[in-house]
């Protein structure tokens, strides 16, 4: 069993800041990736979740050109998660960010909110 635990949404105005944390405990010590992904509340077509961010267990990462340059993701060996800083935040930004890892399954958590508007 795997949980992984979101912490740090929130409301934060255009330009602004925020850093989120996951926290993995259970049964997997050591994932092959952990990453963020955003759902957007916009998109007619149902539930989707695109990829925002994500780091491999040798420290390679991978972002959305959406973010590059803004975003910056990282591992919390402490809590076996990761964090994600979030710089210079825009509107198109908002949305629940979801904390994936993945080891020959998918894990997520429950998601944290967040939304960027003045």
């Amino acid at each position: 069993q795997v949980q992984l635990v979101e912490s740090g949404g929130g409301l934060v105005q255009p330009g602004g800041s925020l850093r989120l944390s996951c926290a993995a405990s259970g049964s997997i010590t050591s994932f092959n990736s952990m990453g963020w992904y955003r759902q957007d509340p916009g998109y007619r077509h149902g539930l989707r979740r695109e990829l925002v961010a994500a780091i491999t267990s040798t420290g390679t990462t991978n972002y959305a050109d959406s973010v590059k340059g803004r975003f910056t993701i990282s591992r919390d060996n402490t809590k076996n998660g990761i964090v994600l800083q979030m710089d210079n935040l825009q509107p198109e930004d908002t949305g629940v960010y979801y904390c994936n890892a993945q080891y020959i399954y998918d894990y997520w958590g429950r998601g944290t909110q967040v939304t960027v508007s003045s």
